[in-house]
């Protein structure tokens, strides 16, 4: 139904990556302002309007669990994680509720990202929904993460994903993406030790 502000919109917090950029410790425990970047991660999506939220877990299990401890989220084990990022993205999917209509898809490594930005997304979608396959977050042009999925419209092209293949690769060919404007946090990376904000 268009403009439905009830749908069900879960959330999915990929967080089994190896990481490897950052030695052998996994990037997502990096520390940022005290904390792992995977936990401002799972922070900001329980301070959303997105429920459930579910973590995808898998290299470093037992530390990444260890970090999330506290929070109220479902966690899931991907233990294919090394087969790529797809894997990953079926299982959180797949551990949603029935009735999930929408999911948001967020990397566990974006510790700039708020509930703001996440439910900018759930309310863009909830305002267009029945005319969008997904909703993007563009900064300076250029797309970022997360990304907001309707899992009606996606659902065969994302159980068909393979690989290092994510949502971006079936977004790309779509021409019913629709893409709201928002600030650089979307487009923060690290990608190496070096790239932490000190301070």
């Amino acid at each position: 139904m268009r403009g439905d502000r009830n749908v069900p919109v879960g959330l999915v917090l990929l967080a089994a990556g190896r990481g490897t950029r950052f030695g052998a410790a996994p990037k997502l425990l990096a520390r940022l302002d005290g904390k792992p970047l995977v936990r401002h991660a799972a922070e900001a999506a329980l301070a959303s309007r997105a429920r459930p939220v579910i973590a995808v877990l898998g290299a470093h299990e037992e530390a990444v669990g260890v970090s999330l401890d506290g929070l109220d989220l479902h966690r899931v084990l991907n233990p294919a994680y090394a087969e790529g990022l797809s894997g990953s993205l079926r299982a959180g999917l797949a551990a949603l509720p029935p009735d999930t209509r929408a999911a948001i898809v967020m990397l566990g490594d974006m510790p700039r990202i708020t509930a703001t930005h996440l439910d900018a997304l759930i309310a863009a979608y909830r305002l267009a929904q029945g005319c969008t396959c997904a909703v993007v977050p563009v900064s300076g042009g250029r797309r970022g993460n997360p990304v907001l999925l309707d899992l009606d419209r996606l659902g065969g092209d994302l159980a068909a994903l393979q690989g290092d293949r994510g949502a971006g690769a079936i977004l790309a060919a779509r021409d019913d993406v629709l893409e709201i404007a928002t600030d650089e946090a979307v487009a923060f990376d690290v990608d190496t030790p070096e790239a932490l904000p000190r301070g």
